[in-house]
């Protein structure tokens, strides 16, 4: 798929001329970072103030982790308790304390904000302004980043929360909220993923603790919520998309885990639960690592939508109704017999 140009309103290119063709049945055409770029105006920020950006304090770990530590904690198992796992069943998502150690944080942040950096020539943390970036499929090139991306640790978590006997990865996806980025809108995961299951979760895993003020994801609950606003149609043009599902649930009382995230503390969600975040209204980047994991034997579903964005590039030589399962969807973890 060729890329085109990142445009930092993305949403230009889907008015005039170009509606027609862009209809959201049609595949997306440019690259994943314009699909963020034009995915955040749909969030509706009109109760959104301007602020002055809070000062955030980094976290002080005297002694890092090696490489070599790193992945042997990730291959570590965690302990899994029956009240998380009826937490996920009940409510779609599950945050999760002690996944890593401050010293893993704070080098999975050196290196995600590294590799930021280069792809869009900024030492981030000031230097980029209200964007929410995008880079992709890292683990690729990096053994750093693979070691947390392909982590037992974390494919045995996804499993047992999904109860499965394996499970494969969807693709990575660095994603850094910039200081003064408005609102992730509203939306749950199955109507991005081209899979036809619904054994699928997200590990969202925060490269430095994330308060209040910096947007930490936050999720509705319970799971069955969704249900409230599943028949609303996607608009691919302005907020209102995002604002009739704030309504609907201001107005039925759904309930909205919101809270910060410790350092160390990682969210895993179904691909239904519906979740936002707010604004980053601090000087910081809020850096996260999402990586996606679904059911082993899980199809493509037999028409993906430009809501999927740039899945062929995640399932490489699949097409619409084919199993789901190329080199780039490894086997994360898999249970013994």
């Amino acid at each position: 798929m060729k890329k085109k140009d990142t445009q930092r309103h993305s949403a230009a290119l889907l008015v005039g001329d170009n509606a027609l063709q862009a209809d959201v049945n049609q595949p997306w055409e440019q690259d994943n970072q314009a699909w963020w770029d034009w995915y955040v105006t749909l969030a509706d920020n009109i109760e959104e103030q301007p602020v002055e950006l809070a000062p955030v304090s980094s976290v002080q770990v005297t002694d890092l982790p090696s490489d070599e530590a790193i992945i042997e904690e990730l291959r570590t198992p965690f302990r899994l308790l029956k009240k998380d796992r009826k937490k996920f069943q009940q409510n779609g998502f599950v945050k999760l304390k002690k996944i890593l150690t401050p010293g893993a944080v704070v080098r999975l942040r050196q290196e995600l904000v590294r590799l930021l950096g280069e792809s869009f020539k900024s030492s981030l943390d000031g230097d980029v302004r209200d964007r929410f970036l995008s880079l992709e499929m890292a683990w690729l090139n990096n053994p750093l980043i693979k070691a947390y991306v392909l982590s037992e640790r974390i494919g045995k978590i996804c499993a047992e929360l999904l109860n499965v006997d394996s499970v494969r990865l969807y693709h990575d996806n660095i994603l850094s909220k910039e200081p003064g980025c408005g609102r992730t809108p509203w939306h749950y995961d199955d109507h991005h993923f081209p899979l036809a299951t619904d054994d699928v979760v997200t590990a969202w895993i925060p490269a430095q603790p994330i308060p209040v003020e910096m947007g930490p994801l936050s999720f509705a609950k319970p799971l069955s919520v969704y249900e409230l606003v599943k028949d609303i149609e996607f608009n691919k043009f302005d907020t209102s998309y995002d604002r009739k599902i704030s309504e609907i649930f201001k107005e039925r009382n759904v309930a909205v885990e919101d809270r910060a995230f410790d350092i160390g503390e990682v969210s895993f969600h179904h691909n239904r639960s519906f979740h936002t975040a707010a604004s980053n209204k601090t000087v910081q980047s809020r850096v996260v690592l999402a990586s996606t994991y679904f059911a082993d034997g899980a199809r493509i579903v037999d028409e993906p939508t430009m809501v999927s964005g740039d899945w062929e590039k995640f399932i490489p030589g699949a097409g619409p109704g084919d199993i789901a399962a190329s080199e780039l969807n490894p086997i994360c973890w898999q249970a013994k017999d």
